[in-house]
């Protein structure tokens, strides 16, 4: 075989390109072991949005997001939003990420003029007329979307109507 200089170069080179695809390779291994999908699940609420902050603080907003919608079954718009809210100093509002969620049959210290009870001041609000700020206050406390605000909105009922007239 009869080898000239163009010839080497150009199998020199391939051999080059074939190392530099093999170190790419292991490079992107060697990072991936510490994205969020590699990683245990956490342990608490506070851990989980300690990670999220810091993904998001160290410019990995979808390591942040993947994070979220992995642990707390948020969807993709609800997490993008509440990562781009930490750039803000918005804290994530989630049931997934409070401490101890409290159990709607124990009654939460609530500042004056609130009852404990959810209900009861979504039946309050109703009976006012002003079922979106029923809704909104469901959404506020308990995390769920619009849709699932308004129906549970729609479940509590009034109160004037679960009384026959017969009965009084």
């Amino acid at each position: 075989m009869n080898l000239g200089a163009p010839e080497i170069l150009i199998l020199l080179s391939f051999v080059v390109l074939f190392a530099a695809a093999i170190a790419a390779v292991a490079i992107t291994r060697a990072t991936r072991g510490g994205t969020p999908s590699r990683l245990p699940r956490p342990a608490s609420p506070q851990e989980l949005d300690a990670r999220v902050r810091h993904l998001a603080a160290t410019g990995q907003p979808i390591h942040a997001i993947k994070l979220l919608r992995q642990h707390t079954g948020m969807g993709l718009k609800e997490a993008k939003d509440a990562v781009d809210g930490l750039a803000h100093g918005r804290p994530i509002r989630h049931p997934a990420l409070q401490p101890h969620p409290t159990p709607p049959s124990v009654a939460a210290v609530q500042p004056a003029g609130h009852t404990a009870d959810l209900a009861a001041r979504v039946r309050a609000l109703k009976r006012d007329g002003r079922t979106e700020q029923a809704v909104f206050l469901v959404r506020g406390e308990t995390g769920m979307d619009h849709d699932e605000a308004t129906a549970f909105v729609d479940s509590v009922r009034d109160g004037t109507a679960t009384t026959p007239a017969g009965d009084r």
